[in-house]
This record gives C-alpha cells, structure tokens and sequence, in this order.
C-alpha cells in the first residue's frame, strides 16, 4: 500500500506548483480532490490519479459546499481561520511565490521573478551573457511544490504528537533561496567570487560543462576530481600530465575549453559515448525526452515498451516496501468529472445534488451546457 493512501487532500485548482504539489501527493497514493472553478476547463497536465469537483466559489452556497469537504479532509490548500474551526487536525498549505509575509507577498510574478529575488537567477548563464532561468523548475517545481510537500510532509509527521494541524507557508522565494544554499557557503569561503559563467560549477571550467558534437548534439562533461579528469584527457587522446597539472589553473580554462570543443565536434556524439562507455571520465550524453526512453540506463530501471506520448517520469524516490503508485496510464480527470461521486460520499441525497447543479453551484462533466 502506498504510504499516503490514508491522507485526504483538498487541491483548490491553481497554476503549475499547486498542481505538481497535488500530483505527488496522488502518486504516494493521497485521495485528492481537486476543486476546479464551475466554467473553468484549462487544461491541467499535472491531473493524473486527482477526483475533480467543480464549485462556484463565488456563491455563498457553494463556499459552505467546500468548508463541508475540508471537515473529513487532512490537508487542504486555502486560508486557515475558517479551516481550523471545523477542521482544527487540517494542514493547511499557502503556496505562493513571496510568501504570506513581506514587501512583496501581495505582488504578482513568475518563476522567473521568484528566483531573480531570491539571488538565485544571478548565478545562472553564461560568461558575458544575460541571466538564463532554467525554465520554470528552480522556482515553481524545485523550490515550491516539492517543498511544499515536504512542509505537509512535516506537519504530518509533527501531527501525530501534538493531534494539531498547522500552516504551510511554502514560498517560492525562500525554497530557490534555500536550494542554493551551497553556491552561498562556497562564496562566503570565497570558492566562488568569480562572474556569473566563470567558476568551476557554472560553464567557467572547461571539465564542467556541455560540448556540441560533430552531429549537431551535445555530451556533458563533469570530470572535476582529478583522477576523472585524467581519463577525460585520455578519452579526448590529449598528453594527460601536461593538461592534468594545469586543471585547476582559471588561466588556462579559455583555450582548454576551445580545445575540447574543437576535439568534440571532430566526432559524433554515438562515438564519444562509445570511446568513454564503461569509464569514469563522468561523459555523458544530452538527451532530449524522446530518447530518454531508449536510453540503455531508462530501460534497465524502467522496463522498455513505453511511448513518449503517453510516458510519465517514474516518482521518485524509489522506496523498497510501500513503493508509490504506478503513475504510467494515469489520466487526469475532466473538470467536474467527480462531482457527483465526491457529494454523494460527503452525504449528499441525489436530489441536493441535482439542485446544486441545476442551480449552477456544482458543475458535472456530463452536463456540458454549464460550460
């Protein structure tokens, strides 16, 4: 049994954290029910194994409606007074980009934005060139719904000594602040006080870093500790003493680096995979999602069969006695699809029902007019 299959959650439909923050609780086996907006329909990538009901949060009919789900629920994703008074074990989890405290916690942004505040963009790209966001995982997936889940993680652990619920203020700025929190100590020891794109971590070293290859691919290159180094030297066939002496000369770093690419792009990227398989010389390929799955290394951990259009990541981690679910052919669920089914086992007659929805409180995907 998945570890959290006794856990219910009530997922108030949002953007892209919320979601992934709702998804990984499912996929450890949670009941959630994620309450759409009654005309909503936007297409939510992040759905699969939630119930969906939909409510019009703007009546006051349909606000009693929610707070009746939140009295059997565990945790929840709204404001906390009303919750506690009918609910006082509820976990309530704020995910928000600047937090429920501060200058900025009433203003709107985006992953990008969180993570400029947050110092963590500054680092980020390459010599000479502007700031680059890793797209949107540092801020909205990193360091807000998966530490939005830890948080609930927490409070549920805490919970079983105390009996009490608690807030989860889950901040965008603050996990991104908090997932560099390495760069920071190692600038603080004054390890990293070069410009953005000129240390070791950052595309400074020439053995840290991405090479294009003769096939207009590219291989990763990670050969920081010298032993590894050596045999990347030897695999790119260069004199390994001369160049391992001079590893950690920042001097040199310029014409290694522009040696290495002329030496990648000399072969295609199957043949470097070829010449350094089996080393140490930390050379790997980059791979787009589409060859993820006919990766050697995918198929030895995942199984083969599976077909990008339908393939979801595995959960992770990977736990050996209460593993979570098996979230390939998952599907999310249609807006309202599970209005009838989540009202009835919260009491409700088939007639109430029926007035809910005919009186446009609740909607149901079988009654596509309300749309």
């Amino acid at each position: 049994m998945a570890p959290l299959s006794h856990i219910k959650v009530i997922e108030f439909a949002g953007l892209a954290p919320v979601p992934f923050a709702g998804m990984m609780l499912a996929d450890w086996g949670a009941n959630v029910i994620r309450i759409d907006r009654v005309g909503g329909g936007g297409i939510d990538v992040l759905s699969r194994g939630k119930k969906s009901i939909a409510i019009n949060l703007r009546s006051p009919q349909g606000v009693q409606l929610a707070l009746r789900l939140i009295r059997s629920s565990r945790i929840l994703k709204l404001g906390p007074d009303e919750i506690f008074a009918i609910n006082p074990r509820c976990i309530v989890a704020r995910l928000t980009g600047y937090g429920q405290t501060g200058a900025y916690s009433k203003l709107a942004g985006h992953d990008i934005n969180y993570i400029a505040v947050a110092g963590a963009l500054a680092g980020l790209g390459r010599a000479g060139e502007n700031p680059t966001p890793p797209a949107n995982i540092l801020g909205d997936f990193a360091g807000g719904g998966m530490f939005c889940v830890v948080g609930i993680l927490m409070a549920l652990l805490e919970r079983e000594k105390s009996g009490k619920g608690q807030v989860v203020d889950a901040a965008m700025i603050d996990g991104a602040a908090y997932l560099s929190t390495f760069e920071v100590k190692m600038k603080q020891a004054g390890l990293w006080n070069a410009p953005r794109g000129q240390n070791m971590l950052d595309s400074g070293a020439p053995f840290y870093d991405t090479y294009k290859t003769k096939d207009g691919k590219y291989v990763s290159v990670g050969a920081i500790e010298p032993q590894f180094y050596k045999l990347l030297l030897r695999g790119l066939n260069l004199p390994v003493e001369e160049y391992a002496s001079k590893q950690l000369d920042t001097d040199e770093w310029g014409s290694t680096k522009q040696l290495f690419s002329d030496i990648f792009q000399s072969k295609t990227r199957k043949e470097w995979e070829t010449i350094f398989e089996g080393t140490d010389a930390c050379v790997a390929p980059v791979l787009e999602w589409d060859e993820v799955l006919e990766s050697r290394h995918f198929k030895d951990r995942c199984g083969e069969g599976f077909k990008f259009d339908d393939w979801n990541p595995a959960v992770a981690p990977r736990l050996s006695r209460t593993p979570a679910l098996d979230v390939n052919g998952r599907k999310g669920p249609e807006v309202g699809e599970h209005s009838v089914e989540v009202l009835a086992r919260n009491g409700l007659s088939p007639q109430g029902i029926e007035a809910l929805v005919n009186g446009g409180i609740v909607y149901t995907h079988k009654d596509k007019s309300r749309l």
